[in-house]
């Protein structure tokens, strides 16, 4: 057992190797002049995107490392839940390599695009760790973390685990009995339940005390979040519009465009919705078309957005347009805060029209195309009261929005294992509950480590953006973890079920359309890989 338990460094310090020298070589394919070239970049994306993941998978191995240290510090013993749930999961990523780097379902990219041969690879594992990842990946090696499949994690304060208790015993009485009933009859949340939510304080999480917010970390943010998701995910995602909007006024607004808006947010009493995507421009935000004109003391709006969440209920509008028409690209937008009138379903403004996107999951806010014809904002609402800031100003919300996506990820892929977890228990066939047939338990098992692995790289992500240091490679890497985890959980928790997983009757239903939706928004997974591998390749 000690050597398995060691094996983990050495497999840690291994990847080091490996992904330096696919660093070496893909910056061998892209540099140019001894920068990295965005054409040839784009030509090489596979590879990039391969290394980016592989990025990832190691940051994540090391985060669940040190977590495991730290909770042996307080547990000590020489074998544990969380040891072994390591070591299955470093052993798997070992395994998982000698046939390439996992993209998600369909996607696998051979180490050979990194320049590192099948024989390379395994003269770098050597005969200890080929050992090592082929004992730890076994069922039998698997199977003792699908009995136990629960939720191991460790919170590292008081505070955080009191608050984690009082949002899971929230969301088991409010959120829980809710959710499916809000996804079959595609209805919004109820205005009860968001009521309640603003009571515990949850759109001024992080807000300054002094505007009103409970002056919380980023980390409890993710702690919230997880909570609020594992519920439902429309729930767990109510908070990501404040967090957006709050994160763009204090960081570019106007001392009393803080003192107005930031207390109306931290209460709950106004619901703001994010309004940056357009038919035509998805992540491609130079070419953005929604223009905004200064006509005495009003912008006025003409152009189209789609994909707006919480729309028609929205009270406030962070709104992305192009005010600087000479100015190309970036420079030229600007953001505006735009309010307009709460209704449950149509819109009453003056030059402002919405029509429903019918969606199959992550309902109970609803989405929307809108249209601007005319539709007036106080000229006093332009965030920061400065032309030309609006992509500046958007850019500082990334770091957060990708890290609450990585925590939605992360509650979903929780229910999802609950959920399987307590079905393969009760379920029987063949006079045993299913849970004792290897295939269902490796299932679980598998879930238990890549939820608790987006768990802790989330929560990493998270410190770091508390400490005030950059972290949009991190926060990158954990949208791209949790949202694949998410996924992969509901798939396999569907297959679990069965029958009875493709009911919509069931959660499990629920939470596979759920879970789509989570790798495309906020910087699709495509996109944020290459975001991710741009940093990585940084000379």
């Amino acid at each position: 057992m000690a050597a398995t338990i060691s094996a983990v460094p050495q497999a840690i310090e291994t990847l080091d190797r490996i992904f330096a020298q696919a660093k070496a070589h893909l910056l061998g394919q892209v540099t140019e002049n001894g920068k990295v070239s965005a054409k040839k970049l784009d030509a090489n994306q596979m590879a990039a995107h391969a290394l980016a993941y592989l990025a990832t998978e190691i940051a994540a191995v090391k985060q669940l490392a040190a977590w495991e240290l730290k909770v042996a510090s307080v547990k000590g013993g020489e074998e544990s839940t969380e040891k072994r749930l390591v070591r299955t999961y470093t052993a798997e990523l070992l395994r998982q390599l000698r046939a390439g780097v996992n993209l998600g379902q369909t996607e696998n990219v051979s180490l050979a695009e990194l320049g590192i041969s099948p024989a390379q690879l395994l003269e770098m594992y050597g005969p200890d760790l080929e050992a090592f990842a082929d004992a730890e990946t076994t069922y039998e090696a698997y199977a003792p973390l699908a009995t136990e499949a629960i939720d191991a994690f460790a919170l590292e304060d008081d505070t955080l685990t009191a608050t984690r208790k009082e949002f899971r015993r929230f969301v088991d009485r409010e959120v829980k009995p809710l959710a499916q009933d809000i996804h079959r009859k595609d209805v919004l949340i109820p205005m009860e339940l968001i009521t309640k939510m603003a009571e515990l304080g949850v759109f001024g999480l992080t807000i300054p005390e002094e505007h009103g917010g409970l002056g919380m970390s980023k980390v409890a943010m993710c702690v919230v979040t997880e909570e609020l998701s594992r519920g439902y995910i429309g729930v767990g995602s109510l908070g990501t519009r404040s967090e957006i909007a709050a994160e763009l006024i204090l960081a570019g607004g106007t001392q009393a465009q803080k003192e107005k808006w930031l207390p109306l947010l931290a209460s709950g009493e106004i619901i703001p919705t994010a309004v940056f995507t357009e038919p035509n421009n998805g992540s491609d935000l130079a070419r953005l078309g929604t223009r905004a004109v200064k006509e005495g003391d009003s912008w006025i709006v003409r152009g189209q957005k789609t994909w707006i969440t919480h729309a028609a209920r929205a009270d406030l509008m962070t709104l992305l347009v192009r005010t600087k028409e000479g100015e190309p690209g970036y420079a030229g937008l600007s953001m505006l805060l735009a309010p307009k009138t709460r209704r449950e379903d149509d819109f009453v403004d003056p030059g402002l029209s919405g029509t429903e996107i019918t969606v199959l999951g992550y309902r109970g806010m609803k989405e929307y195309e809108l249209s601007f014809d005319g539709f007036k904002v106080p000229a006093e609402n332009l965030l920061g009261e400065k032309e030309g800031l609006g992509f500046k100003q958007l850019m500082t919300t990334f770091e957060s929005a990708r890290i609450q996506t990585a925590a939605r990820g992360v509650g979903l892929a929780q229910a999802a294992l609950d959920e399987a977890a307590s079905y393969a228990r009760e379920r029987i066939q063949f006079g045993q509950p299913i849970l004792g047939f290897p295939r269902v338990a490796r299932k679980l098992a598998r879930m238990v480590c890549t939820v608790q692995a987006a768990r802790v790289l989330t929560h990493y992500a998270a410190t770091r953006k508390d400490s005030g240091d950059r972290c949009d490679l991190e926060a990158g890497m954990a949208k791209l973890l949790a949202t694949r985890a998410a996924w992969e959980a509901a798939d396999a928790g569907v297959q679990i079920h069965g029958g009875n997983g493709f009911a919509e009757e069931y959660t499990a239903s629920r939470l596979l359309v759920d879970s789509r939706v989570l790798s495309i928004f906020e910087g699709a997974n495509e996109i944020q890989a290459h975001v991710v591998a741009r940093r990585l390749l940084e000379v």
